[in-house]
């Protein structure tokens, strides 16, 4: 009898010992690391981006095969170009070139002054944050400060590390619930767009067409024929600025700055058409003078009008 008890208080034993050991056990680390060498291609249409970089992992579990089980999620296209690993010690070190073309959600309410958050993000395809959690190797710099992005500027850069959730197993039947986690290290960098130059290229059309309109004011206003047709003129115009400039943007269902100036020009164009019509009812009248003082205070109002809402709207989209 005492054996049997001292056979039963083994077991029990080493059952707790199990049980405590599989409470306390804790993911293996992985001390990440990233230094990019360009960011280049932005397609802004496509709504993506291209960047070179260096990866670095160092780790113990052998198993966990970066090689071959890296995942970059949103990435259109991965290559590995070189990759070296050193197994020296008790921890493996992996280094890897590679080169990944993003895909990525662009802010274009604000557009040519909008600033972007291009984002990178690395996850192991076979381990779940139960048996890998990444940590984020700070030291250094992650990008050489001597690469420049045609048209942009770097204005900041963050790695860190969060728990990415799934709401499914991925198949496997042995989980309770379609919910599954793994550890994600992520990069995020800010870019500012350098502006002004972008803007009066793209917008000089439409300025241009909107003076051509307000020269109507200094043409006698029974000169119906040349006022209507310099307005419908500049009226066309403005819409074959609008389209091709939203040619070069992505589809956006917000009102974004371009259509708030287009729309703006557009509407001041047709004032000056309806100044026009008001203007030569009075001369049919004979009121010569009050037709001529009428065309002088419509040009003052409308274009000091425009160029506030202009200035205030550009301004706006610029601090946004």
């Amino acid at each position: 009898m005492n054996l049997i008890k001292s056979l039963l208080l083994s077991f029990f034993f080493i059952f707790l010992s199990k049980t405590s050991f599989s409470q306390t056990e804790t993911p293996d680390t992985v001390y990440t690391g990233i230094y990019i060498t360009s960011i280049h291609d932005i397609d802004f249409k496509q709504k993506e981006f291209t960047v070179n970089l260096w990866l670095w992992l160092k780790y113990k579990n052998k198993d966990f095969d970066f090689v071959q089980n890296l995942e970059v999620p949103g990435a259109k296209t991965v290559v590995k170009s070189f990759s070296t690993i050193d197994t020296t010690g008790n921890k493996i070190y992996i280094i890897m070139k590679l080169q990944c073309v993003m895909k990525d959600s662009w802010q274009i309410n604000s557009f040519p002054f909008d600033r972007q958050k291009l984002r990178l993000s690395i996850e192991n395809s076979q381990y779940d944050s139960r048996s890998l959690i990444f940590v984020a190797d700070t030291l250094g710099k992650h990008y050489d400060p001597r690469f420049t992005v045609n048209g942009w500027s770097i204005d900041s850069f963050a790695v860190s590390t969060k728990i990415k959730a799934y709401e499914t197993a991925f198949g496997d039947d042995s989980q309770p619930k379609p919910h599954t986690e793994y550890s994600q290290f992520k990069v995020k960098i800010g870019l500012a767009r350098e502006a002004m130059g972008l803007f009066f290229k793209m917008f000089i059309g439409m300025y241009v067409a909107f003076l051509i309109a307000f020269a109507c004011f200094f043409i006698h206003a029974d000169s119906i024929e040349s006022r209507f047709g310099l307005s419908v003129g500049a009226l066309f115009a403005v819409i074959g600025n609008k389209y091709v400039i939203d040619s070069a943007l992505p589809e956006s269902s917000s009102f974004t700055l371009v259509d708030t100036l287009h729309g703006l020009t557009l509407v001041f164009i047709f004032g000056v058409i309806a100044s026009s019509i008001y203007a030569l009812n009075l001369l049919k009248k004979h009121e010569i003078k009050r037709a001529n003082r009428f065309d002088k205070y419509a040009s003052i109002i409308l274009l000091t009008i425009y160029l506030i809402l202009n200035v205030y709207y550009i301004w706006d989209a610029s601090k946004a």
